[in-house]
């Protein structure tokens, strides 16, 4: 178990360590996969819907990590 806690703390530690810069762009490429993946959904073509979601949380942390180094 504390196999699993060092793994996600190195994940966050990984995120965390971004620059501002890097978070923009992060951010931009999510926004297109975001623009991507609703076209997908009104076409038909969206297998796992679930996916909207994460790209949208994922949003959200990015702006909230920008937003925190301001």
């Amino acid at each position: 178990m504390a196999e699993k806690k060092t793994a996600k703390t190195a994940k966050t530690a990984e995120k965390e360590a971004l620059t501002k810069e890097a978070l923009q762009s992060k951010l931009v490429d999510l926004k297109k996969e975001q623009m991507n993946q609703r076209f997908q959904l009104a076409a038909g073509q969206l297998p796992k819907t679930h996916v909207l979601r994460k790209t949208r949380r994922e949003i959200a942390r990015v702006k909230t990590k920008l937003n925190a180094a301001k």
